[in-house]
């Protein structure tokens, strides 16, 4: 398999993996869920990007139309992980929020009736700029991790 893409890959898995420990930290008991889901710490999408884009830049040098291609993906995907994403995912909390609301007065309210979703919009879809930082951090060092143990 091609080098590069096999650390962007394992630079994804190991931030999704991460999540699982993050999970553990933040609410005190293992889940494997976070492995599975969009958002939290670290980003893989960061993650994989930049280990991608810091092989690509040793591989092929710093000049290459390679690294330019890898690394403005690589910023437009953090751009949009901490942006546009994360915004969608506050916009669902408050449409689930005004969900509940609305199913509250209608309780009040016999006339006004309200069929509330059976599922809730998911709220977990974007990253805070730190988780982002982190998922960066971490796809640099696999980067070079990636380009140095190919190397003999």
């Amino acid at each position: 398999m091609n080098r590069g893409i096999s650390t962007a890959i394992s630079a994804i898995l190991l931030a999704q993996g991460l999540k699982i420990a993050t999970y553990k930290v933040t609410k005190g008991k293992w889940d494997w869920k976070p492995f599975f889901q969009t958002g939290g710490m670290p980003s893989s999408h960061s993650a994989g990007v930049s280990a991608l884009a810091t092989y690509t830049a040793l591989e092929t040098g710093k000049h290459s139309v390679e690294t330019a291609l890898a690394v403005v993906f690589g910023v437009i995907v953090m751009y949009d992980a901490q942006g546009i994403r994360r915004h969608t995912g506050e916009i669902a909390r408050l449409v689930n929020d005004l969900d509940e609301d609305i199913e509250l007065l209608s309780g009040h309210y016999p006339d006004l009736f309200h069929a509330r979703r059976d599922v809730e919009l998911n709220e977990l879809l974007g990253h805070q700029p730190v988780e982002v930082g982190g998922g960066a951090a971490l796809g640099i060092v696999l980067g070079l991790i990636g380009y140095f143990s190919g190397k003999k």
